[in-house]
């Protein structure tokens, strides 16, 4: 298996994590860099959030974009009016490139759901050319994410099952402090440099916070699919309790946290 990550549509995604991640995609590229003239490789690209921001940037000659759903590529070839981009069908751990095709091979929180991160990571890197850039960020599950943690606590709270999901979900891979960095060290790659990035996630209700996971979207979403309905009815209440602490519905600020890391080809 090449992916742990759980998608039914991409408009389900898209309220999931989509929207979270185009906020996050431009602080993403200022950390990784970009040069005029560069061919980029987009490694998980998703619905696209990562790729139609890169190519906001008119200097580039190529983005070229894989991810492992059909669901996902499809969506993003819907979007593209762009003719620089490219989006195919493609496992993150076998890159369908010749060695030394990119300037530069970005993943944007992909490595957390490929169980062979570090073979993605070496895949990366031998696709781009010496001399070029491999960078990726990843979602801090265990502490940087609070909105979250307070449903998979309570979640936690309720059931054996609910404490098993949480240790999954906390403890995937590349998301402790420096196992990133670790990581790409033991890939080859030089003067290899980890920070965090922070962003808001701002929802208007209950409902847009919790809709996409009761439809079973996502990791979350995957563990709701396991449940009866009387469980799911009393998991989604507590959640609901916790989400809105005793105040009216309505309104709510979460800050989140990733993991960015970056490193240059020998």
């Amino acid at each position: 298996m090449t992916s742990s990550f759980t998608v039914h549509a991409a408009s389900g995604y898209e309220q999931l994590m989509g929207r979270w991640s185009r906020r996050l995609a431009p602080l993403f590229i200022d950390f990784a860099g970009l040069a005029g003239g560069e061919k980029i490789l987009d490694v998980g690209c998703g619905t696209g959030s990562l790729t139609f921001e890169l190519a906001k940037s008119a200097g580039l000659a190529e983005i070229q974009a894989i991810d492992f759903s059909p669901v996902f590529v499809e969506a993003a070839k819907q979007r593209n009016t762009d003719p620089r981009m490219t989006f195919q069908q493609a496992d993150a751990t076998a890159l369908p490139f010749a060695d030394n095709t990119f300037d530069r091979a970005l993943a944007l929180l992909v490595l957390h759901f490929v169980p062979e991160a570090g073979k993605a990571v070496a895949e990366m890197r031998r696709v781009v050319r010496p001399g070029g850039v491999v960078a990726a960020v990843v979602w801090d599950h265990y502490g940087g994410m609070p909105g979250m943690r307070m449903m998979i606590d309570t979640i936690a709270a309720l059931s054996e099952a609910g404490r098993q999901m949480r240790s999954r979900y906390c403890f995937q891979p590349m998301m402790q402090p420096g196992e990133m960095k670790r990581t790409f060290v033991e890939q080859g790659l030089a003067d290899v440099t980890e920070t965090e990035l922070m962003i808001r996630m701002d929802y208007e209700n209950f409902d847009d916070y919790w809709a996409p996971i009761g439809a079973g979207e996502g990791p979350l979403g995957k563990f709701m699919t396991t449940l009866d309905a009387t469980e799911r009815e009393r998991v989604e209440a507590a959640v609901r309790d916790a989400y809105q602490a005793g105040r009216p519905d309505g309104p709510r600020s979460f800050a989140n946290i990733a993991w960015a890391c970056r490193g240059i080809v020998p």
